[in-house]
């Protein structure tokens, strides 16, 4: 019984030594890891998911390219078109890369009722499903038929600005 005890006791020595020790050989000369900032890894992964990474040649000005109306994801004739449309309103924040433009309150020439208006582009198409428009007054939100000219006046101008740009 006391052997058994002596060797259960050099056993838990020694694996106790050798778990303490493992860290003993070498530990002082480690040098800490240094990892790249975040912004050059974003700017990595971007280029490795880049389409056309190669370098271009005289041929590529013969290819064709995508259609020259949009902004990121939005129509260029329609988010050009909302903005003059809307021009009394101030302009509160802009995004073309979401397609999202917001206004504050003003009043359209000849009019007596205040409007703020959000205006949201969310699609590269000369289409009424690409514009969505919400008008507030400072009383609640806006009659149906008011918000459905307001729809109708920027896709008229957007028209407009594409038949422009073709005659080009």
């Amino acid at each position: 019984m006391d052997l058994t005890r002596f060797r259960t006791g050099v056993g838990i020595v020694l694996a106790s030594a050798l778990v303490t020790g493992c860290g003993f050989f070498g530990g002082e000369d480690a040098e800490p890891v240094e990892t790249r900032p975040a912004s050059e890894i974003l700017d990595d992964i971007q280029e490795e998911r880049r389409p056309n990474r190669s370098q271009s040649s005289f041929f590529d000005f013969f290819r064709n390219r995508g259609d020259a109306g949009q902004i990121g994801a939005v129509n260029k004739y329609i988010w050009n078109a909302s903005l003059e449309t809307l021009d009394f309103l101030p302009v509160q924040s802009v995004d073309p890369f979401t397609g999202v433009i917001t206004t504050g309150f003003g009043t359209p020439p000849g009019g007596g009722r205040a409007y703020r208006a959000t205006i949201l582009v969310n699609d590269p198409a000369l289409d009424a499903r690409s514009l969505n428009v919400a008008l507030m007054t400072r009383n609640g939100p806006a009659s149906a038929a008011t918000v459905r000219a307001v729809e109708d006046a920027i896709l008229t101008r957007a028209r407009q600005l594409r038949q422009q740009d073709s005659r080009f």
